[in-house]
């Protein structure tokens, strides 16, 4: 990808706790034709299976989720603070209802199978490993509930990360 140098998973040197947590990400999935993001806030980078994975979380009723279920790919895109409204717009609105990429004004590269942007500066590309539905039932913390008043649990995607992208 034309301006990115590719690097090692544990050669990241941002804390991923602010990466995710404070900075946000755009989960994307689907080819360049055909693909859908969507903000998020919950997530991680690890190792599980003696692979570098992240675990990114999903509600069934995001359009995403969607081409997460078809696709085997997708990737963690990550922004400087001037892509904030961006992000804002890719967490309220559906791409269902709008252009995503003409509302944000992002530029779609392709990556490998799937897609990430231009303006990310951090484009995490993975492959899918393992889900699992969040069950209620296993909540230890109470609290944990008010996180969903709908109902509407998140399916956990642990994806093997295949290449990090940086500028």
């Amino acid at each position: 990808m034309k301006g990115f140098k590719q690097i090692d998973a544990k050669d990241i040197k941002d804390n991923t706790f602010k990466l995710i947590g404070d900075d946000w990400m755009l989960v994307t999935c689907g080819s360049h034709d055909n693909f859908n993001m969507m903000t998020a806030s919950w997530g991680g980078l690890g190792v599980l299976w003696g692979k570098n994975v992240c675990y990114i979380f999903i509600r069934p009723s995001r359009y995403t989720y969607e081409f997460i279920e078809k696709n085997e790919t997708f990737t963690l895109n990550f922004f400087d603070e001037e892509w904030r409204n961006a992000l804002n717009i890719c967490g309220k609105k559906s791409g269902r209802d709008i252009d995503k990429v003409k509302e944000t004004g992002l530029t779609p590269v392709p990556c490998n199978d799937t897609v990430g942007f231009e303006q990310a500066r951090i484009i995490i590309e993975c492959k899918k490993l393992y889900y699992q539905d969040i069950e209620p039932e296993n909540f230890l913390d109470p609290s944990i509930e008010k996180h969903y008043p709908k109902n509407d649990y998140h399916r956990v995607y642990v994806g093997e990360i295949i290449s990090v992208n940086v500028k």
